[in-house]
């Protein structure tokens, strides 16, 4: 039985009772990507697009704004060839002044947004995520 046999194939929701190894690992039973960054390291908005960046091997060119974040999450990808899914896991969201409640809900609807993009195509993408 599929561990996310409740969760919808495109989705942005907290990361709650998964554990991330659970989450990796039902990833491959898939046949899907799993996409992971670690974000407590971040204290600004390109900071932690640059750990995402980095955790998920965006081009090196890679703008460090939620433009850039949503082109490589959507047309980049899509480009790259046929796509059989995503998992991805945001962990430890930073709260600090210069990363504040704002700048998580824009990233947030980020992956949002690529959710509604892969959703159109047919191709699971699910993003799990947690607050430090």
């Amino acid at each position: 039985m599929s561990l996310l046999i409740t969760v919808p194939p495109n989705l942005v929701q907290s990361i709650r009772a998964f554990r991330v190894t659970e989450l990796q690992d039902e990833a491959v039973r898939l046949g899907q990507h799993f996409l992971y960054a670690h974000c407590l390291a971040g204290f600004t908005k390109q900071q932690v697009l640059a750990i995402i960046a980095e955790a998920f091997q965006f081009p090196k060119n890679f703008g460090k704004n939620f433009d850039a974040l949503r082109e490589c999450l959507t047309d980049t990808m899509y480009k790259a060839g046929t796509q059989t899914g995503f998992l991805v896991v945001l962990e430890q969201l930073p709260n600090t002044q210069k990363f504040d409640k704002e700048a998580r809900e824009t990233l947030l609807d980020v992956f949002r947004d690529a959710a509604d993009f892969w959703a159109d195509k047919k191709v699971p993408f699910r993003v799990f995520y947690s607050f430090e």
